[in-house]
């Protein structure tokens, strides 16, 4: 039968739409998606392409050329501020970067996000989209072996060194993700730049913002230029600013480094009407071929452009890397004025013409010098008043204190230097990359095994010891892991998770086996878990030996940032069936965010919960969920019983639930919902009844030694890339 006249042989928005059907029906429902990101099915690279390896075959003093030249290589359909693209460039690898928060890590230059929606259609990265497409040529030009993400932060640097900057350094090494990402939660807005009070308790607090939230708006990096919810007051924009940049990893001098070099150079764009602006990019028309934020009275000029609509460079020289800012912003008085396009802006009071910044695109014409708020908030609050009187006091310190800023901001989330390739890398180790000394791979690992299996520690306590260490890792930033042990260090040996007291039991039981073997205590806490978990195989009827490979070092106080690792404190663990106290947010979505932060799939996170129930690894040895008579032994028990449709599943006290028998009501055992989802959840229960079928017990073995070994690995950069 013919189709109808007129009628579309596609299923409208049912196949094609990027709505969730599942979550659009049933908002309720557990998102799993966000552990299947980036995964085979998007990656376009063939299978094995590891761009670690392909990265150090760069033509690395090439693609530094290739992206100085492009600097002053103006092009007419976007032409560049005074015939130099450095600013744009820099503000394209700040923007990348500056997405980072260190509450969960998320966010940051280091994988290419901003190619993305959100982050490509923020108002704040307005005509970034042009940025990129000029540096696509060079990308085009060395292809596989040059990321995007390396690309992006790449060009900011060599744009600062073009300007003057002797720059700290540079570490190639961002692999580049092909789609958005669906884990990072960006606020609960359904506006851009809405009113800041929907995401602070207080706007009078700074504290209060949102976590894990850094940035003051929805669709902002930072803060509001023009004040606070477009309010100028720098004293309130300072505490903006010091609470945004500190949940960014950065202190008070790191700030005003950033704060003041970042607008040393480039210039602000508001000069035309925002209401001529066209859409952003991901709602403009298949023949915009990306672009967004049309302006249609650019006129092929340079001054024509628009971004924040804040109007002005901040320095005479903005194509160089000076003093000119501290110059500006100490030696004049400023005043509010509104820009061309309606923006707050700060401009000076009696500057003599021939000290204003000439036009972007007419060097006859001069215009005013702007300040944002969060520029003033330098002049006013007197910590950065007085960082900033030491700066100019110091050119020398200044340049250096910006230097290491912009590293930090540009490297934050790449995670240890092992992880860094290139000619560039500073030998120096920073406290913020979390160093580890190597560790020792010429110890007598069987000797090891053989003290621990001697030692009285029960399974329970090996095994949990060892997850407890690894499972801070996040895979978001690549901080935290069991490599370094710092489990046993503060604040980790104080956390509640942890159990300080079993904690502490262990450790002074498994130190004196690394002192007299020569392993790492790193190394020891992971065998440790290791044989726990070979017992418990063994108990269960089967045999395997958990693959293990030696060289995890110990880090010490001094290599610990300590305050920096309080983001890393888990809070809850639905692994071992334990939160801190009641939130807002489900035990089941918590442990969602933690295996997403591991790197596991659903799968993988449905086989670790399954297993670690059962050897009895629950936090403070609860029962809840331990679905089983043969407690201790790693058996497929937990999906056995937990499908089992003799059993009936009742509510209880305190958030928890208890399985009857059907037939008689007796009480069998009792649940939490981080245990119940993996039958009432479709997707999970589909995983778990894999592995309750009588013939998938060795399969079950085989996998969770496979998930097990993949958390205890999760940090090894010096095995895997």
């Amino acid at each position: 039968m013919d189709a109808k006249v007129g009628g579309c042989p596609v299923a409208h928005g049912g196949n094609t739409s990027m709505a969730k059907p599942v979550t659009k029906w049933w908002p309720n429902a557990l998102n799993l998606d966000i552990l299947h990101q980036h995964g085979a099915r998007t990656n376009p690279m063939d299978e094995g392409f590891n761009y670690h390896d392909a990265v150090k075959k760069l033509d690395f003093d090439g693609v530094k050329a290739d992206v100085r030249a492009l600097l002053h290589d103006s092009q007419s359909w976007w032409p560049a501020d005074w015939g130099h693209y450095g600013g744009l460039m820099i503000r394209l690898s700040w923007h990348s970067a500056g997405s980072y928060r260190m509450q969960d890590g998320r966010g940051g230059g280091g994988s290419g996000n901003i190619r993305f929606a959100p982050l490509n259609s923020w108002p704040d990265n307005a005509s970034l989209d042009k940025a990129r497409r000029l540096l696509w040529p060079v990308k085009k030009k060395y292809g596989n072996a040059l990321s995007w993400a390396d690309l992006i932060v790449l060009a900011g640097t060599i744009a600062y060194e073009d300007m003057g900057l002797k720059t700290f350094g540079f570490g190639f090494g961002r692999e580049d993700i092909w789609g958005p990402e669906t884990d990072v939660y960006w606020g609960s807005e359904k506006e851009w730049l809405a009113p800041s009070e929907e995401r602070y308790e207080n706007l009078d607090d700074a504290h209060s913002l949102e976590n894990p939230l850094a940035a003051t708006h929805m669709g902002l990096i930072y803060v509001n230029p023009e004040g606070v919810d477009g309010n100028p007051d720098p004293v309130k924009t300072a505490a903006m600013v010091r609470e945004t940049f500190a949940r960014m990893a950065m202190n008070d001098e790191e700030t005003a480094a950033l704060t003041c070099g970042g607008h040393t150079v480039g210039k602000a764009h508001g000069a035309v009407s925002h209401k001529n602006i066209g859409v952003e990019p991901e709602a403009a028309g298949l023949e915009a071929q990306g672009f967004g934020w049309a302006n249609p009275d650019q006129d092929g000029k340079a001054s024509q452009a628009f971004t924040s609509g804040i109007e002005g460079a901040w320095t005479k020289e903005p194509t160089k890397f000076d003093m000119g800012y501290f110059d500006y912003l100490f030696k004049y008085d400023w005043v509010l004025k509104k820009s061309p396009a309606g923006a707050w802006q700060w401009e000076p009071v009696n500057m003599p013409e021939e000290e204003k910044p000439v036009d972007a695109t007419d060097p006859s014409i001069r215009h005013n010098p702007i300040m944002t708020d969060a520029d003033m908030a330098m002049k006013v609050d007197p910590v950065y008043f007085e960082i900033c009187q030491k700066f100019m006091a110091d050119p020398e310190y200044f340049r250096d204190a910006f230097a290491r800023a912009w590293f930090k901001l540009t490297h934050r989330d790449m995670g240890p230097k092992v992880r860094y390739v290139g000619p560039d890398v500073p030998a120096e180790d920073l406290i913020w990359q979390d160093p580890v000394p190597a560790g020792k791979t010429d110890y007598d690992v069987a000797a090891v095994k053989k003290l621990i299996a001697e030692s009285g520690l029960s399974d329970a306590e090996l095994i949990s010891t060892a997850w407890d260490s690894a499972r801070t890792y996040r895979g978001s930033d690549k901080r935290g892991g069991a490599n370094g042990a710092r489990i046993r260090l503060a604040p980790q040996k104080d956390w509640e998770g942890n159990e300080p007291k079993r904690l502490a039991k262990v450790l002074a039981i498994l130190e004196p086996i690394a002192a007299k073997t020569g392993a790492s205590v790193a190394d020891v806490i992971v065998l440790g878990g290791n044989v726990g978990l070979e017992n418990t195989i063994k108990a269960g009827g089967h045999s395997a030996e958990v693959p293990f490979i030696a060289g995890r070092g110990d880090a010490t106080d001094e290599h610990t940032d300590a305050a920096s690792f309080e983001v890393l404190e888990p809070l809850s663990d639905g692994f071992r069936n334990w939160q801190k106290t009641k939130y807002l947010v489900s035990p089941e979505e918590m442990m969602l965010d933690r295996a997403q932060l591991l790197g596991l799939t659903a799968r993988e996170m449905t086989i670790l919960v399954g297993g670690l129930r059962v050897i009895g690894a629950n936090y403070d040895g609860s029962k809840h969920g331990v679905f089983t008579d043969r407690e201790g032994a790693l058996t497929t028990d937990f999906f056995v019983n937990l499908t089992d449709m003799d059993f009936s599943w009742h509510p209880a006290a305190n958030d928890t639930y208890e399985i009857r028998e059907r037939d008689t009501g007796k009480l069998r055992w009792t649940a939490t919902s981080a245990d119940l989802v993996f039958g009432s959840n479709s997707i999970l229960r589909a995983y778990a009844e894999v592995y309750a079928q009588n013939d998938n017990e060795e399969k079950f073995i085989k996998d969770f030694v496979a998930a097990w070994n993949k958390v205890m690995n999760a940090d090894r950069f010096d095995i895997h890339s």
